[in-house]
């Protein structure tokens, strides 16, 4: 048989985490190394390999549990290969700094790093879009997912980065961060009126922060409309909603 689907076969190497193409993962695994996978996200597998869906963090049973992170527990010798909705894979070294990440945006994660729900503090006293997290700490490696190519900025004690909240998809641990509203304390209930825009997070300090080309919005004029919940990306006609089944809600 001839195709240009040959073009597509696997990528042989030893590594332990391969990116295949921009939107699928490789992981090897040799039997004593589990890595823990976002649950429905394996594509396909080779070997002997287990998945245990039942699995759950100490840090998750204590958080929120609509901030739980559905993970899965991969194990045994063999490859597995992972994906979620044809978004962009990005792997990273997670070190000494650490690295907190919306956990929507967290394919897949070695089993000896070490990670808990933390929240980000409004200004206003008010949470908003993306204001619980995952802190990772640890050494090893994290699959993180885009939907579209991303954009790693710089943080400097002079240069700080402003980034819309629901845009914003990991950033050093080690940073100051705050959710804020480009508006006054009188119209903070306002999404910056019909400009589509709302929440930012803050980042000051040194390290980087990682931001997608795409935003989690509600609809504009959802304050007339469908009202408060649906105008901050809550309720059946808010963002949330009208999102069911992506990225954002595959939790």
């Amino acid at each position: 048989m001839q195709s240009s689907l040959f073009g597509y076969a696997e990528v042989q190497t030893q590594d332990r985490y391969a990116v295949q193409n921009p939107q699928l993962l490789r992981v090897q695994l040799t039997g004593h190394d589990d890595v823990l996978a976002r649950q429905g996200s394996m594509v396909a597998y080779q070997g002997l390999i287990e998945f245990d869906a039942e699995y759950q963090s100490r840090g998750q049973r204590r958080g929120p549990a609509q901030e739980h992170l559905p993970l899965m527990r991969c194990s045994g010798q063999g490859t597995v290969f992972l994906a979620n909705l044809a978004q962009y894979v990005h792997v990273v070294d997670v070190d000494r700094d650490g690295l907190t990440v919306d956990a929507a945006y967290v394919l897949a994660m070695d089993s000896t790093l070490h990670h808990e729900i933390i929240s980000v503090d409004s200004q206003f006293g008010i949470s908003g879009t993306g204001a619980y997290n995952l802190n990772i700490t640890g050494q090893g490696k994290v699959a993180l997912m885009t939907s579209g190519e991303p954009l790693l900025l710089n943080v400097t004690p002079d240069t700080y980065v402003n980034a819309d909240a629901d845009a914003v998809v990991a950033w050093s641990s080690g940073l100051r961060v705050q959710m804020q509203a480009q508006t006054s304390s009188q119209g903070v209930w306002r999404r910056r009126g019909t400009t589509g825009e709302g929440w930012e997070l803050s980042f000051l300090g040194q390290g980087y922060a990682l931001v997608q080309p795409s935003e989690l919005l509600p609809p504009q004029g959802a304050e007339g409309a469908n009202g408060l919940l649906a105008q901050y990306g809550m309720g059946a006609q808010g963002a949330r909603g009208q999102n069911q089944g992506n990225i954002f809600t595959n939790r």
